[in-house]
């Protein structure tokens, strides 16, 4: 069909760090360079920030590369990590504390010449898009890059956002308004973890050929106020063992942010077995904990939302150049687990795919070519040679176990990651038992004061979706859930997702039906990675969906 469309120079799909990143940095060349460049950001939520959701604690190098005044233009930075404590939880009573000297130094926090800070992601990214918009980066947000755009040649020339106004029978509604192209010389894609556009390039390019496949753990997070009384700025707590199996992986994170509010949060592995386990309820049983309800106790859960995390490492990331653009940030899979942190590394990947496309466009290219330059550059960059320090760190983990994986860890970065290299194999849907040869969890009944339900989270996430749309969770074969995932696995979509999106119910005739209330999607994509038919493929709805986070 034809539609309108605008023309950039450069299309950034996803306002998060590592796409503002590029944008502040192409507008801060152009302007130097006294250059005219037409720059855009589409961005899916309601407003930049709004799908933003990471632990978070940040280490400011690539912002300090970025804006080396950042506090003097008010970067939102207050609270610097003061303390590191880590434990390994034994029980739902008992924790045994590490020695800081076992501790791995990638897990260390304060102090140190650079300090880290705990932060709000979301709120970081709306700094980052009010500094791209006063360099001249024109920002959509509330519209959601739907399809590629492609030329004769096979290279990318841009993206079409999705149409609005569509209803779920596919018909046109009164305010019907069909997306517009938005060609571009080059275009960054920079959606965060399992991008459904991504996903796409990885594949039609064949850009993982020769490496691991990728890996995964959803993250969880509440936002908390808490007594004065209880309340340590800076105070940062990691940690992992009970609830979760000791054939699981995963951990939680405790951090003391500004304001009287604490961030708490749980990492599970997407690579776990059993397909009983509920990552949502073993979160919220953990909370129980003492060393944890000692924190939380008295306080008042404002916030909660849940996110894929792409973990692989090293080991695991694609090639992130193709013709007519690049893969960034989480897109691509940036993120030092080791570290658990991603920020830094994924602003540092715009930053090289920034000065990469700069200067192809400065010298004449008119876009669509493949930039093997930005390869070059990365593998040359400080944040690829953390990936390369620690690209055992988790197929280590998965290969030996939490203690005898964080004991080759430890060893493995004392001798400057001089150990044989581990890889990881086997994807994470292929990892879960059948149901005859697992055990099912009973979960406790939350409280309803440091424990709560499915239902209530949505609310605190703000997730909206217009109801009269198309269902943006696809399946390939709608007979798969009750026909094979249903006696093979007790269908572990019911558990794995932490909203309550799929439900097993019965229809009329008492038969069982699977249900969707896409409705609550928080957009996690936890489903498009685990289902064990890989039968569910997340798209992204109708722009200005999902949830609005706040300070998260």
């Amino acid at each position: 069909m034809e539609r309108e469309y605008m023309d950039f120079d450069v299309v950034i799909v996803g306002a998060g760090a590592s796409g503002l990143s590029a944008a502040c940095r192409l507008m801060q060349q152009a302007n130097q360079a006294e250059r005219e460049l037409s720059v855009c950001v589409v961005e899916k939520g309601s407003e930049v920030g709004a799908h933003i959701l990471s632990g978070a604690i940040f280490e400011t190098r690539a912002l300090d590369e970025l804006f080396p005044d950042w506090a003097e233009r008010g970067a939102p930075l207050t609270t610097p990590a003061s303390h590191d404590e880590v434990y390994l939880l034994k029980d739902g009573e008992s924790a045994q504390k590490l020695p800081n000297a076992l501790v791995p130094r990638s897990m260390h926090n304060a102090g140190g010449h650079s300090p880290n800070y705990v932060i709000s992601a979301g709120n970081l990214c709306r700094w980052l898009g009010e500094q791209a918009e006063a360099l001249g980066v024109e920002i959509f947000p509330g519209f959601a890059a739907q399809e590629v755009l492609h030329d004769a040649d096979g290279g990318v020339r841009g993206i079409i956002t999705g149409d609005m106004g569509v209803a779920a029978d596919g018909s046109e509604k009164s305010g019907y308004m069909p997306g517009m192209e938005l060609r571009a010389r080059y275009t960054l894609f920079s959606e965060g973890s399992r991008g459904h556009l991504g996903k796409r390039l990885i594949e039609r390019y064949d850009l993982a050929a020769g490496k691991d496949p990728q890996h995964y753990g959803i993250g969880l997070k509440e936002l908390w106020d808490v007594p004065a009384d209880k309340h340590q700025p800076g105070l940062v707590v990691h940690g992992s063992g009970w609830p979760l199996p000791t054939d699981t992986q995963g951990g939680f994170f405790l951090y003391h942010a500004e304001n009287q509010q604490v961030v708490v949060g749980l990492i599970v592995d997407l690579a776990y077995a059993n397909p009983y386990l509920s990552p949502f309820d073993e979160f919220q049983r953990m909370k129980h904990h003492p060393l944890l309800k000692q924190y939380l106790e008295g306080g008042s859960r404002v916030a909660y939302g849940a996110r894929a995390i792409t973990k692989g490492g090293l080991n695991c990331l694609p090639r992130m150049c193709f013709p007519g653009g690049l893969l960034i940030g989480c897109d691509a899979g940036t993120l030092n687990f080791a570290k658990i942190k991603g920020l830094h590394t994924a602003m540092k990947s715009g930053l090289i795919a920034a000065e990469t496309v700069f200067e192809a466009i400065a010298d004449g290219d008119e876009g669509g070519n493949e930039l093997s330059r930005f390869m070059t550059r990365w593998e040359q960059s400080w944040a690829y040679a953390e990936l390369k320090e620690t690209a055992s760190f988790g197929p280590a983990i998965h290969k030996y176990g939490t203690l005898l994986g964080g004991a080759y860890n430890f060893a493995d970065q004392l001798l400057g990651g001089r150990l044989p290299k581990v890889h990881d194999t086997t994807p994470d849907h292929a990892r879960l038992r059948t149901r005859d040869a697992a055990t099912p969890i009973d979960y406790p009944k939350p409280d309803g004061k440091l424990s709560f339900d499915k239902p209530s989270s949505v609310f605190l996430s703000n997730t909206n979706h217009e109801e009269d749309q198309p269902c943006h969770l696809r399946l390939a074969d709608p007979d798969i859930p009750i026909r094979d995932n249903l006696p093979k696995f007790d269908e572990p979509a019911q558990r794995y997702c932490p909203v309550g999106v799929y439900e097993v119910v019965e229809d009329d005739s008492g038969q069982p039906r699977f249900q969707i209330n896409f409705q609550n999607c928080i957009h996690c994509k936890t489903c498009d990675i685990k289902d064990p038919a890989q039968n569910i493929t997340w798209v992204a709805p109708e722009g200005g969906g999902g949830p609005n986070y706040p300070n998260m």
